[in-house]
């Protein structure tokens, strides 16, 4: 049985604001189903990284590439007996839109999404490990970090064949949008399932069924989900833990920490000190041989 570690570090960019790297070993944690409002994009260095997303249980290997889209709903945990490592990279889905544009030679492209979760790309995984080696490290310029997000986009659109943005809503794609920028609007406040169905013009049922077979999550879920997220900026901005629990609807700061610790592997005080101490407690993240490279 293999010891048990766990360990997450985050990392943020320099030089790109909206860019963040995280690396971590894991054995005995699992993440609750939550989503990101970035692409997030990673490569599992070793063990197996067992999760699911998209109405799909899906394991990866070593050398393996993961793309989940903004807002896809996910959990994930090790496989097997193994330490699971794995790095991650964070990006906004406003970075790469302006880059997916750039790629097509267009003014705008709109957001692509990537009908594949798990790629055997050595391209695309080489250029995840470079940008996640420029940011941990401190190394080079914001134009080698923006190069190497230029070759991800251009990998992802060469590999979709032709590039599909997500720009056409349905009627229901178009009312559960309603529901989330409710939502957004409403973080700071207790709302309930009717008010947010009321926003959805739909009936608590038919929304409840509807929200969860679009999104992947319960209302519920997404509501806790979004306060987290929000929660995490208002940390990196500066604000204290406690002030941060009560602003967003948490009972109490232990409540907090359960909730926080789940979907970002810390507590809010340990994520805040990492972001804003890391650059005087570097440790650059040195990629050892792999059987796949």
């Amino acid at each position: 049985m293999a010891k048990q570690t766990t360990q997450f570090q985050f990392f943020k960019s320099r030089h790109i604001p909206e860019l963040m790297v995280l690396k971590a070993a894991m054995n005995d944690f699992s993440y609750d189903f939550h989503a990101h409002e970035e692409y997030a994009f990673g490569v599992t260095l070793s063990g197996r990284q067992d999760f699911f997303s998209g109405g799909q249980f899906h394991r990866s290997p070593p050398g393996n590439v993961i793309l989940l889209n903004p807002e896809e709903a996910h959990d994930g945990q090790p496989g097997g007996d193994s330490t699971l490592g794995y790095v991650m990279v964070y990006v906004s889905p406003r970075q790469l839109e302006a880059l997916f544009a750039d790629t097509l030679g267009r003014e705008s492209a709109g957001q692509f999404r990537s009908d594949e979760t798990l790629m055997s790309d050595p391209a695309l995984r080489q250029a995840i490990l470079e940008l996640a080696r420029l940011v941990t490290c401190q190394v080079g310029s914001r134009i080698d970090q923006e190069h190497t997000l230029y070759q991800m986009a251009a990998g992802l659109v060469q590999r979709a064949g032709k590039f599909q943005p997500d720009g056409t809503s349905s009627r229901p794609d178009a009312l559960l949008k309603r529901a989330r920028d409710f939502i957004l609007a409403h973080l700071e406040d207790d709302v309930s399932l009717d008010d947010i169905s009321r926003a959805a013009h739909l009936s608590k049922y038919h929304f409840l069924r509807l929200f969860r077979q679009q999104s992947g999550m319960t209302p519920h879920q997404y509501v806790i989900n979004c306060r987290i997220n929000a929660a995490r900026s208002a940390l990196e901005s500066g604000a204290g833990p406690n002030d941060v629990a009560f602003r967003y609807g948490f009972a109490d700061l232990s409540h907090f920490n359960r909730r926080f610790k789940r979907i970002y592997g810390m507590t809010p005080h340990q994520y805040q000190r990492s972001v804003a101490s890391y650059p005087r407690f570097l440790t650059c993240w040195k990629l050892s041989p792999m059987p796949w490279a």
